[in-house]
This record gives C-alpha cells, structure tokens and sequence, in this order.
C-alpha cells in the first residue's frame, strides 16, 4: 500500500499510530519494488478501538487480535440497501501494514459493512423467494384440498348410489327377488278353483239383438244336443226374428235359436248346431240345499265372460216375483228362489249356482238392488249381496217340458186372487178376470170346497202373508201334487185338501 513500510510482527506500537491485528502478517508489496522511505523506523501501533475490559470478559478483557466494531451502521459509509458495493469494499480488508507516522489513520467502519453482499455475487432479495415458497405451498395445500373434496364429493355419490341400490335391490347387479316354482294346476276338485275349472268350459255368454234392443246374459249346457239353459228376459230381446249368439268358454262362437220360454218361471231353453264336445253340467237337487251351504256362481257381469264368484245360501224358499214391466202381469215370474250372498250382476242371468261339488242347484235370475227394487238384472245396480237363484227342480222340470213341447205347464188350484187385499194371507176373489166365479167351475178349488172371500193363510202348514206369496208356493210345485191349505172363513179356521191341476202358459 503506498506510504506504508513493511516490517516484523510484534513491533511496538507509536504513538499516535493507527493499530494492526496482532498476530497478522502485512501483506508483502510488489517484488523487486524499492524500500519506502523512513522504513528503517518501527511502524507506529494502531490505537485501539475500545479500552482493555476491566472485567476480562473475553475477547476484550486481554490484548488480543484486533476485532471491527460491533455491527452498527455507519450512518456515512454503509451504502443503500440493494446497491451493489465493489469488490474492494465488499471483501475482508487486509490487515494494514504498519504507517508512518504522518500516515492518515485508516477508518475501521470503511473495512466493514454488515449489510453489503459479496462483490462476486449479485445483490438479491428475499422476499421474493419467500413468496414464491408461500404460492408453492399455497398452490400444494389448495390442490390437496381440492383433491380431498373432490374425492369426497364421488365418494359420497358413489355411497349414495350403492345405498339407493341396496335400499331398492338389497344388493349391486341383477334384481332376483325369492319366489315359489312352478306348481301344478291341479286343485282339491271341492274348493272354489276346483269346481271353477270344472264348470267352466259348459258355461256359455249369449249375446241377444233383435226388435232395437240387445242384451247380455249367461246359460249352461244342458245335453250334448246343443241344449242351453237360461233366463227369459235374457232371449226376449230376440223376439221372434233376433239374432242369439252363444260364445263358449274356449272363444268359439256358434249362432242359437229358442226351443221355448216360459215368462210365468222366467226360463228359457235354446240350442246351438254343429258343435261338438259340448259337456253337460252335471244337475244337483235343490231339496237338499241347506242355509250356510257354499255355493259358486258363474256369469258374465257386465259381459266379462267367465267370472267366478262365490258365498253360501243366505235363504230358502224366498218367494220373489220380478218383471212385470208390460204392465199386463204376463212378464211377471214368480219364484219360491234360494237366496246367496255371492256377488251377482247385470249380465249373471241364466248362469248356474253351483254346490260345494260342482253340481248345479239353482239359475241366477234376480238381485236385489240398491233402491230397494226386485228386478232381473235388467238395470244396472251391482250386487249388495242379495241375490237369487230359481231352484233347478223347478228349473229341471221347466226345461224338460220346453224341450219335449216348446212350453211349460204350470200348476193351478183353480181360483182368482183378490191382488189388491192388504191384510194377511191370499184373500179368494169375489169374480173372475173375465167376469166369471171367482172359483172355477170343477177346478181343484171348487173340489175342496173353496169359496169367494176365503183367506189362505197356510201352504202345507207353513204361512202365507199376501196372493203373490201364494202363487210362488204353488208354483214350486208340478202339476197333480197334492197341497194342503189352511184358510179362514167367518172368523173360522179350516184346512182343506186338493190336487194341483195343469195350465199351459201363464
């Protein structure tokens, strides 16, 4: 360095002289480069920049190397934050060698700047390194958030899939519910099914048209002649150029014509041709029906062929009378019926009622309807479970003589009713219809003794409570049946006997 002389270490320090680290070796000047002049003199000892502790707290408390001044900033040397320094200014200083007296005394806070970067290295600033590592890590945690949610969010409506699933299917994959393999058909020929599947193919829907009207009702096969089975007012639509056509249980069709029909029993009997393997429905009695006993009927409410329905016998010897819509009295019936709570509709007509084994007992005729009227299911009421059947003894013997003759024969005592009396019994008429007695002239009546006024109370001892009443009893029987009939006269009871005579028509 110019102006400084090179010399040992260790020399003694003048005064006045700026001081040297102990122990530090100047650096030596250029070789072959002249000796400064005064170098023969010691060189001066720098002046301490602090007073010997008198604590000997180390590094202060004994003579040692020289140290810089703490770190404070020299208002006047340190530089700007951020400029950069010289490479001169920002390396360590070389310890000085020792100056002449007339030296200038070196400034220690020109050698040291805390703040000042490496001279071989650019000037760079923190924080935009701690903001980069911020946004990374922000970025990192907002992926693995969102990463999270998002997983969370399939995860739940995956969950929420499989729990619909096992909530609807009890599993993942097709959907097998448990169920009972095929069984055979084959039912106890004594229950409902049974008896259905037996009576079912001898069941026939007609289907009447003719004089600007048409009708549905139902018929059963009588014979393997073709003969059916069913209501009068079933056919009367035909009149006496309609058109019937029966449908069997199979869907075949065949076109029918009437053999007879009697209004008087509401029963009529037609026939079909050309079909073959027609099963008769077997014929039970009905005498030996009892209240309580199960019955089916079979019909076509409503035209729906072939519904089965079932009950029991409500009643016997229900004696119901129905039509008389001609106003005349020769459309009404009169029927000593059986009485079934088993459901019968408009269109159930001429269908049979069958025992718990499939035999028939009794034709469905009647139902009582909802305003209290009796008519042959030629409105439209549904059933309220008051329904009736003519028995098929009767119906049996109707049929028979439609067959054999095309009419019926009804039995007769021989006397005109007075209709109109109000009072208890079948008061006798005092004429006739046509002006005649009362009483016909040689009839079973007269024969017993019957007079104009008498009151029949009893039918074979069971009692009679108004003329239609009686009628219905009389007619449950045939003709040549012997009846024995309690009747008052003057306020005095006898009984007599008699023996039904035959009528044809009504």
């Amino acid at each position: 360095m110019p102006g400084a002389a090179s010399g040992s270490t260790g020399a003694a320090p003048g005064p006045g002289a700026a001081s040297a680290p102990v122990g530090t070796v100047p650096a030596p000047g250029p070789a072959g480069a002249p000796p400064a002049p005064g170098a023969d003199a010691p060189a001066p000892v720098p002046t301490p920049l602090h007073d010997p502790d008198p604590y000997s707290t180390p590094p202060y408390g004994e003579p040692g190397p020289w140290a810089p001044a703490p770190p404070v900033q020299h208002p006047a040397a340190t530089p700007a934050h951020g400029v950069a320094v010289s490479a001169a200014e920002a390396a360590p200083a070389a310890p000085a060698a020792p100056a002449v007296q007339d030296a200038p005394v070196v400034d220690p806070w020109a050698r040291y700047d805390p703040w000042a970067a490496p001279a071989s290295a650019p000037l760079q600033q923190a924080d935009p390194v701690e903001e980069d590592v911020k946004r990374r890590r922000g970025r990192r945690r907002r992926v693995l958030i969102t990463g999270a949610l998002v997983i969370a969010l399939v995860s739940g409506v995956a969950g929420g899939v499989v729990g619909v699933q096992l909530e609807r299917n009890g599993g993942i994959g097709a959907v097998e519910l448990p169920q009972t393999g095929v069984e055979a058909p084959d039912r106890d020929p004594d229950s409902v099914a049974g008896i259905a599947a037996q009576a079912l193919p001898s069941v026939v829907t007609l289907h009447v048209s003719g004089g600007g009207s048409a009708g549905t009702g139902t018929g059963f096969v009588l014979d393997d002649r073709g003969h059916i089975l069913t209501n009068d007012h079933v056919v009367e639509p035909a009149g006496e150029d309609g058109e019937i056509t029966v449908t069997f249980h199979s869907g075949d069709t065949a076109e029918a014509t009437v053999v007879g029909r009697d209004s008087g029993y509401d029963l009529a009997v037609v026939r079909v041709k050309g079909v073959r393997g027609l099963s008769p429905l077997p014929l039970g009695n009905s005498d030996n029906v009892q209240v309580g006993d199960p019955v089916v009927a079979i019909g076509a409410p409503f035209d729906l062929a072939g519904t089965v329905t079932s009950g029991i016998i409500s009643a016997r010897e229900r004696p119901i009378t129905a039509g008389g819509e001609k106003g005349d009295g020769s459309d009404v019936s009169y029927v000593d019926a059986l009485q079934t709570d088993a459901p019968i509709n408009p269109g159930n007509s001429g269908g049979p009622l069958l025992d718990g084994k499939g035999r028939v007992i009794g034709i469905n005729s009647a139902i009582r309807s909802a305003d209290g009227g009796l008519d042959p299911e030629d409105g439209q009421s549904g059933s309220i479970g008051l329904g009736f059947a003519i028995p098929i003894n009767q119906g049996k013997r109707v049929a028979e003589e439609l067959i054999e003759s095309g009419k019926a024969t009804h039995p007769v005592i021989g006397i005109t009713l007075d209709m109109q009396y109000s009072g208890d019994g079948a008061r006798v008429a005092a004429e006739g219809g046509d002006g005649g007695p009362a009483v016909s002239t040689g009839g079973p009546g007269a024969k017993a003794g019957i007079r104009s006024g008498d009151v029949i109370t009893k039918v074979d001892g069971r009692p009679v409570h108004s003329g239609e009443e009686l009628i219905v009893k009389t007619r449950a029987h045939r003709p040549g049946d012997k009846l024995e009939l309690t009747l008052e006269r003057d306020g005095k009871e006898r009984t007599v006997s008699l023996v039904l005579g035959s009528s044809d028509g009504d």
